[in-house]
């Protein structure tokens, strides 16, 4: 009698009737089945028009792309692969198998429908006590393009303009080595002398106007500059992120700078959750006095310092000395003398805790390190993907 386990993989019957046998009643694909089941689709539905022919049902194509989202897969291609391989994603599938292009087209068209489901995800943790308002932590991260930077600019004008400088020295050194019927010993040197003096020596051909980079293969995308003074080109991913860290507000934007981002990140927060933040936490590159202000005057107390300060809290020298003339606005004295106590020091510190990790686990784990899609409304969609996934496992660690 062999001591070993029967083994035949020519067999024809290698899965057992329910799938639950294989992976477990608690597997994660299970838990997105039955919340997208939860949801109101009509969003997706109405996104289709009457012709045309027959279609995969929005509710089969949301779920593989959420559960693949969920495992960090961004590829259209490696999930039709997954899709035919992959026992949890053929079970949302239903055993269906669409090809790569109409995973992509549903990506690139549910706009409307991303945010419904969004929002949807969010109602339903808040009914469980989740995603509380009080607190929420704001940052942003620049994620890459799927483009290739370009000199594009002005290529042409530069072209001709080398074309007429060349044709320009080519008359001068023409007119120099030309025979001069009138050459002699005390005699003048006649006329070509005088079309030497019409003639401009030419100047050297690299006084050309500046070029901009920039890239052809997606214009929307930007050169933005990262820590350490590098840069990439690509978009800024922004979230807000909520005290039990779910996301609560997402958006992409072309920003250089996070000044002009704060105010409308705490906008789609109260879109989003239907209701306004008691408090606002943010670095110092979103700090602007007018931003302080119209936040103050909403009744949210915000927390984000002046770059000085920042250094500071950081745990560098004092803020600088401004000698005889001090800052004199309100609110940034307000905001100097308020994270200098240990009560706003300690609030202020819970940003990193609060949102720094969700960066991480999008960035390192869910690889959004780069867009897959081109155009700021098509990354945009991807960025709420990404954000969608990451707060149904959220609920789906904190059931």
């Amino acid at each position: 009698m062999s001591r070993f386990l029967a083994y035949s993989p020519e067999q024809a019957y290698l899965l057992p009737p329910n799938v639950k046998d294989i992976l477990g009643s608690d597997h994660l694909c299970f838990f997105v089945h039955e919340l997208v089941e939860r949801l109101d689709m009509k969003p997706f539905v109405e996104a289709y028009g009457e012709e045309g022919g027959e279609l995969y049902h929005p509710s089969l194509m949301l779920k593989v792309w959420l559960y693949a989202y969920a495992l960090g897969l961004t590829s259209s291609r490696r999930l039709e692969q997954r899709i035919r391989e992959d026992l949890a994603f053929r079970y949302l599938g239903g055993g269906s198998q669409p090809d790569y292009w109409a995973l992509n087209a549903f990506r690139r068209r549910h706009a409307r429908g991303l945010n419904d489901a969004f929002v949807q995800v969010l109602e339903m943790a808040q009914k469980l006590g989740l995603a509380r308002m009080g607190t929420v932590a704001i940052d942003s991260t620049r994620i890459k393009a799927n483009a290739s930077p370009d000199w594009v600019d002005r290529i042409e004008e530069q072209r001709e303009q080398r074309a007429r400088k060349r044709r320009q020295v080519r008359r001068w050194q023409k007119a120099c080595d030309a025979d001069d019927p009138q050459e002699g010993a005390g005699m003048s040197v006649g006329s070509a002398c005088q079309k030497l003096e019409k003639l401009d020596a030419p100047r050297q051909l690299q006084s050309l106007p500046k070029v901009v980079k920039r890239s052809r293969t997606d214009p929307d995308s930007r050169f933005l500059r990262e820590r350490g003074g590098r840069f990439v080109l690509g978009y800024t991913g922004e979230i807000a992120v909520s005290e039990d860290h779910f996301i609560v507000a997402a958006r992409v934007t072309q920003n250089a700078h996070d000044v002009h981002a704060l105010l409308p990140i705490v906008e789609e927060v109260e879109r989003t959750c239907r209701k306004r933040p008691r408090r606002v936490l943010a670095d110092s590159g979103f700090y602007s006095n007018r931003n302080v202000a119209v936040l103050s005057e909403r009744g949210i107390d915000v927390y984000t310092p002046q770059s000085n300060l920042a250094h500071e809290l950081n745990g560098g020298s004092p803020a600088v000395d401004f000698g005889p003339i001090r800052p004199s606005d309100p609110h940034l004295l307000a905001m100097q003398h308020k994270l200098r106590t240990p009560e706003g020091r300690r609030i202020y510190d819970r940003r990193k805790t609060m949102v720094e990790p969700v960066f991480g686990i999008l960035k390192e784990q869910r690889s959004m390190r780069r867009f897959r899609l081109r155009g700021l409304v098509k990354v945009h969609q991807e960025w709420m993907f990404a954000a969608l996934a990451y707060n149904i496992g959220r609920l789906y660690a904190t059931r």
